[in-house]
């Protein structure tokens, strides 16, 4: 419609700017949620994908640099039209269009994280700093996964998020722990500054189907241990603790701290806790009864205990994990025997 508007004798007419394509109008009413996932092709992370793409509703990109994960954990996914793959280093800027950031990149088993310790603390400062710098970018809500290492070897247990942790930071496992103490702070400096939307989860071990077979997690080990038929290799004294959470119960954790209002951090992990020892012996009842069980020397700074407080994840995001660890061990045997060539007897 056009105006006008009079400045003493002259006259003006403004005319409206031209509409834009009806192509774009189309497009913004059935527009899809476009969600980056880094990270995606590890173990948690392509099983957060499997669940993302389920809804027909979103576009997922996956950024991964394959340092421990691999395109198989995706390949059902390769050259679906909502799909997309891209060979990327998060430490690098990263430019694409979208509405959610997952941000899992980063290696989260020692023998990974030590093995390349300067890349290890990269990925967890530069990469998270380039995904932040992206959410202010395109206003995106952004989630990070950080870790109940964050926490150290704990005076405090269980671990409540208030806790701030008893972490040693010289020690070989700092670029994780400290790395991603780091990470949440950046986080929420964006958030403070920037008013980035972000979401902080903290989660404890997971175990299931995908994991590096040989990545020294304890789970992975005791179970390749025993198809094998190798001794189940216990640190001293066996008496330390930790947590199981089933991949599927973690995902759902994820999404659900993602699409709520909480920026966290929040606790997602199971509060089931088990010695190595008890953890030991129910492999060996489960997945082979002939192996034994060997008492091996401990890494440095292995923490003592760990178990989560869920109650925040309770009460602000409805979640609790369903999957107990004695049902979800024969899950993960399945997979494990197929990528070992073991079938069972």
């Amino acid at each position: 419609m056009a105006a006008n508007s009079s400045n003493g004798d002259q006259q003006t007419t403004t005319k409206q700017p031209p509409q834009p394509s009806p192509l774009r109008f189309s497009k913004f009413f059935q527009s899809n949620m476009r969600i980056l996932v880094t990270g995606g092709a590890g173990f948690i992370g392509s099983h957060l994908v499997d669940r993302l793409m389920e809804n027909e509703k979103n576009e997922v990109i996956v950024a991964d640099n394959y340092f421990t994960g691999s395109k198989d954990n995706l390949k059902k996914w390769i050259g679906h039209p909502r799909f997309e793959l891209i060979r990327h280093d998060v430490t690098e800027q990263l430019l694409v269009e979208v509405d959610r950031i997952y941000h899992l990149a980063c290696p989260a088993s020692p023998i990974f994280y030590k093995y390349n310790p300067v890349k290890t603390i990269k990925t967890n400062v530069i990469g998270t700093l380039n995904m932040l710098g992206l959410a202010k970018r395109v206003g995106a809500r952004i989630l990070l996964t950080s870790t109940s290492e964050v926490y150290g070897d704990p005076l405090v247990h269980p671990q409540p998020e208030s806790y701030w942790g008893n972490v040693n930071p010289i020690g070989v496992r700092s670029c994780y722990d400290e790395g991603k103490r780091v990470a949440e702070t950046l986080m929420f400096d964006y958030h403070r500054q920037h008013g980035i939307e972000i979401r902080i989860a903290r989660i404890f071990n997971t175990y299931g189907p995908r994991m590096n077979i040989d990545d020294g997690r304890v789970v992975s080990n005791f179970i390749a241990q025993a198809i094998r038929g190798e001794p189940l290799t216990v640190q001293l004294p066996g008496t330390q603790t930790r947590s199981f959470c089933y991949v599927s119960d973690m995902v759902d954790g994820l999404i659900r701290l993602m699409e709520g209002e909480h920026t966290g951090p929040i606790n997602i992990g199971n509060p089931g806790e088990f010695t190595m020892t008890e953890l030991a012996e129910n492999v060996k009842e489960l997945i082979n009864p002939d192996v034994e069980i060997k008492m091996v020397e401990n890494t440095p700074d292995d923490p003592r205990q760990r178990k989560p407080i869920i109650t925040k994840a309770t009460e602000l995001l409805g979640w609790e994990p369903k999957v107990k660890l004695r049902d979800g061990l024969p899950l993960m045997e399945e997979d494990f025997r197929l990528r070992l060539g073991v079938p069972k007897n």
